[in-house]
């Protein structure tokens, strides 16, 4: 992708934030969750019930979410959706501090949580091309900063401070998260309101919900670019389904040790957002993405096979790595190729894809470990995602990319432009 060499502008650095300090309370939360719920059961079944809780709004509402994303203020649908979800933390804290958290609540509250994070993510995803001109170059930029602060904020400071966290007491990294999610709110409502979504001319919600899901099924390239995190998700959530129970029965890590695994993890993820860009520059994007996808599939094979905790580092570290780099070049793909009118509905179709998938990768990842053992759902995932890079490799190819990127660059309006011919099967 390449674009005259513009500065971000001055809104960006207040999103970055928002996005930096509610990252760090997920941080917190990931680590302390499964920990919280270890305290309330061993069932590896029952671990899966609450991970899959916080998907499911994807499978319900995923591309009706989009829909209503394209009709209404992108930014105050990102504030509102993060000031709820402070308040909604308020009552598993509560629950935590009287002593009656449950499993079925966390359940509830996570399915909640999903909910919001679907309203925000869409939005965020397709306010951010409206804030920075769908600027090719500029999207890389600021995908790279917004993944690498991200990675930080939730991998390197969140992990380590929800297991101290947790340690104070059980309702103190829940507190934690709400009070990221209220200063997200206050800075999100800060920002430039972006242009309002052009209506459709009397066109139903299912209609539009549609019209978004099929435009991305008939683009070879925007369905490969969305299969890669749909069976990456049923491989990763496998393994984030019995990651607790692995680290605890099979590598002797303990509760601290488990933040820094995960901060190893959130190490390679790092790198790999910040090394996207030149990636993309090297290899071009399709090679890239192709390349990046294997990585992890042989790291997580590593992690499988992992005899201590130093290689199981090393395995996340090289898996955040590709993870990372994947995160920034796909996004910032999709958000330069799809016309402005379509972007909420085709961000909430991929997305929904993807989290659809992962119920099914957090109950068999649950699944087999009950069956066999827990190292089982880390080599299943290793064979998905291997698959997964042959299967996809053709659809993402430079040429795909950069004729998509061609279809697009002439058009001066995106909000007014036709949507580009999608590419058929065989095409360039």
């Amino acid at each position: 992708m390449t674009s005259n060499i513009r500065k971000l502008p001055t809104g960006f650095g207040r999103l970055w934030t928002a996005q930096t300090v509610s990252s760090l309370g997920d941080g917190v939360s990931h680590a302390a969750l499964p920990l919280l719920a270890l305290t309330l059961t061993r069932d590896p079944m029952a671990l899966a019930v609450v991970t899959a809780a916080g998907t499911l709004p994807w499978l319900l509402f995923g591309v009706l979410g989009g829909a209503l994303v394209d009709r209404w203020d992108r930014r105050r649908t990102m504030w509102v959706t993060d000031a709820v979800r402070a308040v909604l933390l308020a009552i598993p804290a509560a629950a935590a501090a009287l002593d009656v958290l449950s499993i079925p609540l966390l359940a509830a509250v996570a399915f909640l949580l999903g909910l919001g994070g679907l309203f925000f993510d869409t939005a965020a995803t397709a306010y951010l091309p409206d804030l920075l001109g769908r600027d090719p170059a500029l999207l890389e930029r600021a995908n790279s900063r917004l993944r690498g602060a991200q990675t930080a904020a939730s991998g390197f400071a969140g992990p380590p401070a929800g297991s101290a966290l947790l340690a104070l007491g059980r309702a103190v990294p829940l507190v934690a998260d709400a009070v990221s999610f209220a200063v997200s709110a206050a800075l999100v409502r800060s920002l430039p309101a972006a242009p309002r979504p052009v209506p459709q001319a009397r066109e139903s919600l299912l209609r539009q919900a549609r019209d978004g899901a099929s435009y991305v099924f008939r683009d070879r390239l925007l369905l490969g670019l969305a299969l890669r995190p749909a069976v990456g998700n049923i491989a990763f959530i496998a393994v984030e389904t019995v990651l607790a129970l692995f680290a605890h029965d099979r590598l002797g890590i303990d509760t601290f040790g488990f933040g820094l695994l995960l901060t190893a993890e959130a190490t390679g993820g790092l790198l790999g957002a910040g090394i996207a860009s030149f990636l993309g520059r090297r290899l071009g994007t399709g090679t890239a993405l192709t390349c990046t996808a294997a990585v992890e599939g042989l790291a997580i094979l590593g992690l499988a096979a992992a005899p201590n905790p130093y290689v199981a580092g090393l395995a996340l570290a090289v898996c955040g790595a590709g993870m990372g780099a994947t995160m920034v070049l796909g996004p910032s793909l999709r958000q330069a190729i799809v016309p402005a009118h379509l972007m909420g509905r085709v961000a909430s179709t991929s997305r929904m894809l993807a989290m659809c998938a992962a119920p099914f990768g957090a109950f068999l990842g649950g699944w087999l470990a009950t069956t066999y053992d827990v190292r089982t759902p880390l080599y299943t995932a290793a064979g998905l995602l291997l698959t997964m890079t042959a299967v996809t490799s053709t659809m993402t190819t430079n040429r795909r990319v950069e004729a998509a990127l061609q279809a697009t660059a002439p058009a001066d309006d995106p909000d007014h432009a036709e949507p580009r011919e999608p590419v058929q099967e065989g095409a360039v």
